[in-house]
């Protein structure tokens, strides 16, 4: 049944990668991270020294082949300069907080991941254009339902 689940979720997630916007695969990307970085702490807490290991080197390979490799450097300039330099230093605070078994980097590793993922979907350009479609619907019923009261 666990392998068949774990098809299925994989299956899913292969779909979703297929149809979503670069953004959204970025988004994604935060998302696999944070819930990686996530388990190592509980495997951390619960003394499974393996499954911590593993599930820090899957948060370590998101953000150094998924995160940094996604930068463009030559388009970004200095923004997508120093997100590498932070990506590395996540990369290498997950590194020791794995070799030293400490829960709280792997919280200063989630917060910063958390923060540049809430950052990330607050540029999303699909959002900001539903806001902008949003708009004059908004203010039509705004007038609708105003209209007659002083």
């Amino acid at each position: 049944m666990k392998k068949a689940l774990n098809a299925y979720g994989q299956t899913s997630v292969e779909m979703a990668v297929d149809v979503a916007s670069p953004h959204r695969l970025v988004t994604m990307l935060f998302e696999g991270a944070i819930k990686a970085v996530a388990m190592a702490k509980v495997h951390l807490e619960a003394g499974n020294i393996a499954e911590k290991g593993a599930a820090t080197s899957k948060a370590i390979a998101i953000v150094d082949d998924g995160l940094r490799l996604s930068l463009d450097k030559t388009q970004g300039g200095d923004l997508a300069e120093n997100l590498d330099a932070l990506y590395e230093y996540i990369s290498s605070q997950l590194l020791q907080a794995n070799l030293r078994n400490d829960a709280a980097m792997f919280d200063e590793v989630q917060g910063l991941l958390s923060g540049l993922k809430q950052s990330w979907e607050a540029i999303d350009p699909a959002a900001q254009a539903a806001r902008v479609n949003e708009a004059p619907r908004q203010a039509q019923a705004d007038a609708v339902l105003s209209y007659g009261r002083a």
